[in-house]
């Protein structure tokens, strides 16, 4: 049957056009769905075959085999033309001016739809799932292998369509249909921690840390020093070698006074003057009298006579009557 230059076949609508974007009239809000434009010719082929609405078309590549679906948003087309979202086109691997047929299809109510997102930056959006079923009011259909477009916030992003039923084409008007994603195609899974160590080197690893505590404890030595006692004498532990212990009998005290050795003890004590008090070890020193100068070593040229110091209460007697 032929009807205004256009061929036409028993009460089914099908037609090949050449297909242009929608960057070439203007209609912006056509990029944002799976809608398309046509001539006014096909609009009264379709009003006489008594189409049912909402009116899918079934698009065809026959050059790469390619198939899709969609709707119609207006017929205000040139007469064998026919627009389409860009989106549309790359799904269909068609290039401008190329040759597309068109016909008129009925598809089941989708009950479930799997989408994947090409990135993963789709899923960083505050509320993916609003923006999607925002987006999906625009578009009558999905087919499984097509690649839809969502934009939002100035960014486009691309979503597959992995699986849909309950057929590879659905509609999805007035229907509820439950959605699934799929991980994004540039997804990487989280590396897993290292597993611990196996068996056969357990034995390896426990004598390597054993010899690793050895060397801490080698390096790290407390308490080291030496020991000194708070009353001047040295220590016990810290005893004098034979050759040291002249020389040992001029240490000095904490406060930094000269003492004597406990060897001139004795010497000492007999020069000590007669009813003074006697402390302990210190019995050679009385009080306010300051300490007597060790004597030097043998091989040592004798020291001159000292001239005799200050002694308390070694002055004349005199009584109160006179």
């Amino acid at each position: 049957m032929f009807f205004g230059g256009f061929n036409y076949y028993g009460n089914s609508f099908e037609q090949t056009y050449r297909c242009y974007p929608a960057s070439f009239i203007d209609k912006p809000q056509l990029e944002i769905g799976d809608k398309i434009i046509m001539p006014p010719s096909a609009l009264d082929r379709l009003a006489s075959l008594h189409i049912d609405y909402p009116m899918l078309f079934e698009l065809h590549n026959a050059a790469t085999e390619r198939v899709s679906h969609c709707g119609v948003l207006e017929f205000i087309a040139e007469e064998g033309m026919i627009y389409m979202p860009y989106w549309m086109m790359q799904n269909l691997l068609l290039q401008e001016g190329d040759i597309v047929r068109v016909k008129n299809a009925t598809l089941p109510k989708g009950t479930y739809v799997k989408l994947q997102p090409h990135t993963k930056d789709f899923l960083d959006i505050s509320n993916p799932k609003a923006i999607l079923e925002t987006t999906l009011r625009n578009f009558s259909c999905l087919t499984t292998g097509d690649s839809i477009m969502v934009a939002y916030n100035n960014k486009k992003y691309y979503i597959d369509i992995v699986e849909t039923k309950p057929s590879s084409a659905i509609s999805i008007i007035e229907t509820d249909c439950e959605v699934d994603f799929a991980p994004p195609l540039d997804y990487k899974e989280p590396e897993r921690p290292q597993t611990s160590l196996t068996r056969s080197n357990a034995p390896e690893q426990a004598h390597h840390d054993l010899q690793n505590e050895a060397e801490v404890e080698k390096k790290f030595t407390p308490f080291v020093g030496v020991g000194r006692r708070l009353d001047g004498k040295p220590s016990k532990e810290n005893t004098p070698s034979i050759g040291s212990s002249v020389k040992d009998n001029k240490s000095e005290t904490i406060d930094g006074t000269k003492r004597l050795s406990p060897s001139n003890s004795e010497g000492s004590s007999s020069r000590q003057a007669k009813g003074k008090l006697i402390f302990g070890s210190n019995a050679n020193r009385t009080p306010k009298e300051e300490p007597k100068v060790a004597p030097k070593e043998a091989n040592e040229q004798p020291e001159k006579k000292e001239e005799p110091k200050f002694q308390a209460f070694s002055g004349k007697k005199y009584s109160l009557k006179g």
